[in-house]
């Protein structure tokens, strides 16, 4: 590519959240002959996970096609550009919109065993601030009635529908939608587990789909770990006190600037977060793990069929009883 503001991406990271694509990402960026946005999520093509009333512009993400497109312009010649922006793969509309623009894109998803993915999907949303739900039995538990547009937290209420979890693992489903606009050549349908476990493989297979130099070292890189929020109180008032708005906020942050300067409350932030909000993960559920493991049986027997890969074996659905 030229890096133009008129040339589409030469490749997509889809998805999904939690699953790799942050540390695909950041070690993608790093190879010469790549070049991609510091804005790791345009969400361009994602129109359909928020609604109307949404505010994409208080995230800083592009408006319209030219502020997209501008975000490739630093490209070097001979570059190819991409993006990795998660929610497409979970987005209907997004396949359809990005084959518009880009009919000659590659596409790379990255697919995580569904119990594993909607634990660690639960504990992003609830670090983000998304979800307010005190376990993920809860949080899924409550899908039907967030369908209805009921206990939506005030902070998903311009994009509910990530909150409906078995939606994100609807694997087939998911990627039929870009099977039916790119020739099965332009996609790359990667498993997390092997991702996970040969780093280096997986990204050499990565820089082969994309015909670029596999022999440049690539650093591995473990970005996005999953975290446990000890305190949803805790860590929401340190939200407010960092980027929180409101008469609480106000008053919260009026007392704490009386205190300190601002670059040590934002360091006794981190540390307060490092050290008192966040923790190590708790050991899986696992009756709700055989739980989830029945409810999703039919889906990844479906996925295996479709990618022609045994992953009721490789995920433990072999055991399903």
């Amino acid at each position: 590519m030229t890096g133009s503001t008129d040339s589409p991406p030469d490749f997509f990271v889809v998805g999904h959240p939690k699953s790799g694509t942050t540390a695909l990402y950041e070690m993608l960026r790093r190879h010469p002959q790549v070049f991609m946005p510091e804005l790791k999520e345009p969400r361009y093509f994602a129109g359909d996970m928020y609604s109307p009333e949404s505010a994409p512009k208080a995230a800083g993400l592009p408006q319209s096609l030219e502020q997209y497109l501008a975000l490739f312009a630093p490209a070097r010649p001979g570059q190819l550009t991409g993006e990795a922006s998660p929610l497409y793969l979970s987005s209907r509309v997004a396949a359809g919109e990005i084959a518009e623009l880009a009919p000659r894109a590659r596409v790379i998803a990255i697919l995580r065993e569904p119990a594993s993915f909607l634990r660690s999907l639960y504990m992003q949303f609830v670090q983000s601030h998304i979800e307010t739900a005190r376990d993920l039995r809860t949080a899924i538990a409550l899908e039907d009635a967030r369908r209805r547009g009921e206990q939506i937290p005030g902070s998903s209420q311009f994009r509910p529908h990530v909150l409906f979890y078995s939606d994100h693992v609807r694997y087939v489903e998911q990627l039929e939608r870009y099977r039916a606009v790119f020739a099965p050549e332009r996609m790359l349908v990667m498993i997390y587990e092997d991702f996970r476990s040969d780093n280096e493989a997986a990204v050499k297979r990565v820089l082969n789909f994309l015909e670029l130099d596999d022999t440049v070292a690539v650093e591995e890189l473990e970005a996005n770990p999953t975290v446990r929020v000890r305190s949803q109180q805790l860590d929401t008032l340190l939200h407010a006190v960092s980027v929180g708005h409101g008469p609480i906020s106000r008053v919260v942050k009026r007392s704490v600037k009386a205190l300190a300067p601002r670059p040590l409350r934002r360091q006794a932030l981190r540390v307060v977060q490092k050290r008192v909000v966040y923790g190590r993960p708790d050991r899986p559920d696992e009756e709700l793990t055989l739980e989830l493991h029945r409810r999703f049986e039919a889906e990844v027997i479906a996925l295996s069929e479709y990618l022609d890969r045994d992953l009721v074996r490789l995920w433990g659905y072999d055991r399903t009883v």
